[in-house]
């Protein structure tokens, strides 16, 4: 899980801090993140050593876990995505080598990555992430029925929109 970022959206919208850390129906942006990691029962690893860009985050992250069969790259701001979302991105590894969620059309996270990609991983840097690898690879896209895949918190506006979609859920992560 990418916890890194500096939040310069987040903060030019009227933000305060880091947008891990801007409450969320009472618990941080990043807790309700890991709630659902956790949920899922996949093995995790946080990456928040402040790197440069996304692709610098992604490759600490990887060589961190080298010996893993596979890497789900899950941005710390979607506190709405469900366990469930990160269990059938591991499983589809089974039939891609990358994974890209989908929701009503619209690419979510995490993007899952098998083992052969881990040393194109581990060399990423600079601030476009994987992107190069996922267009190289002809990615499996997953359909799937959960809007938190693609609800991220970049702005005061998305943590409001993630607050009335949390309430109308029930509260409930």
């Amino acid at each position: 899980m990418l916890a890194s970022g500096r939040g310069e959206r987040f903060r030019a919208s009227g933000g305060t801090g880091s947008k891990l850390q801007a409450l969320l129906a009472g618990r941080p942006v990043l807790e309700h993140t890991l709630a659902a990691v956790r949920a899922s029962g996949l093995p995790f690893h946080v990456e928040d050593a402040g790197h440069p860009g996304m692709g610098d985050s992604i490759a600490a992250g990887v060589r961190a876990t080298a010996g893993a069969g596979g890497w789900l790259v899950l941005p710390g701001d979607l506190p709405l995505v469900a366990p469930q979302s990160l269990r059938a991105v591991a499983e589809a590894l089974q039939r891609a080598s990358v994974v890209v969620p989908t929701y009503r059309g619209t690419r979510g996270h995490p993007v899952g990555f098998s083992a052969q990609h881990g040393p194109a991983l581990q060399a990423l840097t600079g601030t476009e992430g994987a992107a190069a690898i996922v267009r190289a690879a002809q990615p499996l896209k997953l359909e799937l029925d959960d809007e938190g895949i693609v609800t991220d918190v970049d702005t005061l506006d998305d943590l409001a929109r993630a607050e009335r979609l949390l309430a109308a859920r029930g509260g409930a992560d």
